[in-house]
């Protein structure tokens, strides 16, 4: 057997500039795209988890069709302090990315048979209504599929598409804050409720800094729509895929509800209590202060811990806390912070990790320590590793202007990297493009629809 090659805490240059030849960014526009034939039509409305699913789509060469009413989708206006480009707000402009925009009023009957015959030529449709909404109006996947059997519809509420709260707050289906305060892992965000130097009226709940909800929602349905896709090629037959962001929440909280149900069987159950910047499963796993701003730092294992306290020249420490059983007791947590930031706030953060680098060099180190600077946006901009991996597109757009937008994740695919080919369009710009590309529709037909208020 051939011995591998290993290669301490370094990349091997060779294995590296291997990836970096089958993986440059600069190649992406010769290579094919992964979803190149399918046909995705995008009825969210309002909900950024749906226009989250099918922004995937379309960066993996998905051609989504994304289908606003006449006067444009309220998602559109949802922009930090009214902040508009053109007629799209920031968080619109961010996941407009390589859709074609029509209108259609698919409240008006003639609105719904031009979706129907769209429908004939789609393989997904993405929808974010009050469960049973389509369904009352003619064109719920019941209806549709007996249109087309292949179809894949995903629906994504906040409730999902039965159940008692599905049916007593339906008509509350597109709030992200629904999906967070549902969703568990709220419960355990915010200042730390067992630190004493922290006022009882900073103790409460915090909402995660995005709208994780609609997001990790739109992730799941991206998910459950390729693995439908996967499936159809197979068998040739489509299916209903109900999305529920909230569950997407526990389905990734960890060990938050298995603390619960555990405690709970031996006697006197438990939730989780908040955290903050501690971890009651790993520590030190944490931010503390530095002298130029936040820093992370993690050595929670044995070995970890006494590297950590090497660095800090704080054999009392070690000795004081001397296994993973002290440090995750949630009331010595606090202390422990405070004794690393007494250490970290003297230096800045790249002292901090010139110290940890030059550490991680000694040949009798007795562990390892990870430490990270915490990035606003400004600095995530200037940090020349993500520019060399362009993690950031800048295109300058004849509707919009000169706009920024994070780069796909999927770039980095060998064979069938992501891309942003264009980063939005205005409402029903590509009205005439659509529909006679799949209705045959001709300029006098769309201008009387336009005027009848159907597109």
């Amino acid at each position: 057997m051939e011995e591998r090659k290993i290669v301490g805490f370094a990349i091997d240059p060779e294995y590296a500039k291997f990836i970096h030849s089958i993986t440059n960014p600069a190649d992406i526009l010769g290579k094919p795209e992964a979803l190149d034939d399918l046909v995705v039509l995008d009825l969210s409305y309002g909900n950024f988890a749906g226009i989250v699913a099918s922004s995937f789509l379309a960066e993996l060469g998905a051609e989504v069709i994304k289908i606003e009413p006449p006067n444009g989708d309220l998602a559109r206006k949802m922009t930090p302090e009214g902040i508009m480009i053109g007629d799209a707000g920031l968080a619109y402009i961010v996941e407009a990315r390589n859709k074609y925009h029509i209108t259609l009023n698919i409240e008006k009957e003639e609105g719904r048979e031009i979706l129907k015959k769209l429908v004939k030529k789609a393989d997904v449709l993405i929808e974010t209504f009050r469960p049973g909404y389509m369904d009352s109006l003619g064109i719920g996947y019941r209806q549709l599929k007996e249109i087309n059997p292949s179809l894949i519809y995903c629906a994504i509420t906040s409730f999902g598409q039965f159940g008692k709260d599905a049916e007593k707050f339906g008509k509350m289906t597109g709030y992200d804050l629904i999906d967070q305060v549902r969703g568990v892992v709220m419960s355990v965000t915010g200042e730390p409720e067992l630190d004493p130097d922290i006022p009882k009226e900073f103790k409460k709940p915090v909402k995660a800094g995005n709208w994780m909800g609609w997001y990790v929602g739109g992730m799941w349905a991206v998910f459950g729509i390729l693995l439908a896709a996967f499936y159809r090629k197979r068998t040739g037959k489509g299916q209903f895929i109900d999305v529920s962001p909230c569950e997407g929440l526990i389905a990734i909280a960890n060990y938050l509800m298995q603390y619960y149900h555990m405690t709970k069987m031996e006697g006197e159950p438990k939730k989780m209590v908040r955290a903050g910047n501690f971890d009651y499963a790993v520590f030190p796993y944490t931010y503390v202060k530095s002298k130029d701003g936040y820093v992370f730092m993690s050595g929670f294992t044995d070995p970890n811990w006494a590297a950590l306290c090497e660095i800090m020249n704080r054999p009392d420490l070690q000795k004081q806390y001397p296994t993973i059983r002290e440090r995750l007791n949630p009331y010595n947590q606090p202390v422990i912070q405070k004794e690393i930031e007494k250490f970290t706030t003297q230096y800045t953060s790249e002292e901090l990790l010139k110290m940890v680098l030059d550490y991680s060099k000694k040949p009798d180190r007795k562990g390892t320590v990870v430490t990270g600077r915490l990035n606003s946006p400004k600095e995530v901009l200037e940090v020349e590793h993500f520019k060399v991996k362009e993690m950031f597109v800048e295109r300058k757009d004849p509707n919009y202007g000169k706009v920024l937008v994070q780069n796909s994740l999927f770039r980095f695919m060998s064979r069938t990297p992501g891309r942003i080919k264009w980063i939005c369009r205005p409402i029903g710009a590509d009205n005439k493009f659509i529909y006679q590309k799949y209705l045959g529709l001709g300029k006098e037909k769309l201008e009387s629809l336009k005027k009848e208020g159907i597109i």
